[in-house]
């Protein structure tokens, strides 16, 4: 067994011995978004650093804590808390709860974030539902020797964020009157924030909202067959749109402001994935 199967099975294990039903829903939950346990039923916590192998999130606005529980009746996991690349974790190591979710029965995947609103169309505090991604983090997590039992050696990534999930999302949204931006993501490496030149290069290349995270996960989640949708919060306008300087603090505070639509919005969406 290799170094990455033995991992995800120790890690899918220690799991498995803790929990009294499988998911079939997995969460990932970005900056200041990690609310949605407030609604889970039947829940088992653990801390990322009782589970073998799994790193521990450093970043201020992301706890440190596994969630399987049930929302609407439905089994899910929760990330509450994710890990990053600029943290200093090996890309491997980042997507690692991906591959042990996978394991654990996981199908469908509902990954969050706060990110900065690059099409100027955009506010603050908007919803955005991520059509597609541009990876320029530089790290790939198919780097290296493909684990034939993890997926195919060449993924294709034309349906990345599921085309069924996305037409479910901006119904859901029309039905809760909830308003519902779309666009490509961008992730970049961090954790400094984008010059105003860096943001104006990401608009050309078409980019809508820019972050430092997701593109890995959303990789991992493909290889493995698990269907995908993303849904970003415009936490704040990126570099060079307005005339002020960019800070956590400010994604911390429209992340608290949305908390309530982000929350309806979630939760309509999760019975139908």
């Amino acid at each position: 067994m290799s170094e990455q199967m033995k991992k995800i099975t120790e890690a899918e294990q220690y799991i498995r011995e803790r929990i009294t039903f499988l998911p079939e829903v997995a969460l990932i939950l970005g900056s200041g978004l990690g609310i949605l346990d407030e609604l889970m039923e039947e829940t088992t916590v653990i801390s990322y650093g009782d589970i073998p192998h799994f790193p521990v999130s450093t970043v201020e606005g992301h706890a440190g804590d596994l969630i399987v529980g049930k929302i609407g009746g439905k089994p899910v996991i929760m990330m509450k808390g994710r890990f990053h690349l600029y943290e200093g974790y090996d890309v491997q190591i980042v997507t690692l709860p991906i591959r042990v979710m996978k394991a654990l029965g996981v199908k469908s995947l509902l990954v969050t974030n706060a990110a900065g609103g690059v099409n100027t169309s955009f506010q603050p505090g908007d919803l955005m539902l991520i059509e597609d991604h541009i990876n320029l983090t530089s790290m790939n997590p198919l780097i290296g020797k493909n684990e034939s039992a993890l997926g195919v050696r060449f993924p294709d990534m034309s349906d990345a964020y599921s085309r069924r999930l996305r037409e479910v999302a901006v119904r859901k949204a029309a039905e809760n009157n909830i308003p519902l931006q779309k666009g490509v993501y961008f992730g970049l490496l961090g954790p400094n924030y984008e010059t105003p030149a860096e943001i104006r290069m990401i608009r050309v290349l078409g980019g809508d909202a820019v972050g430092m995270s997701t593109v890995g996960e959303v990789i991992a989640a493909r290889h493995s067959g698990i269907e995908v949708i993303g849904i970003s919060c415009i936490s704040n306008m990126a570099a060079g749109i307005l005339d002020q300087p960019l800070s956590h603090h400010e994604v911390m505070e429209t992340t608290e402001k949305v908390k309530q639509k982000f929350l309806d919005f979630v939760v309509s969406i999760i019975p139908e994935l």
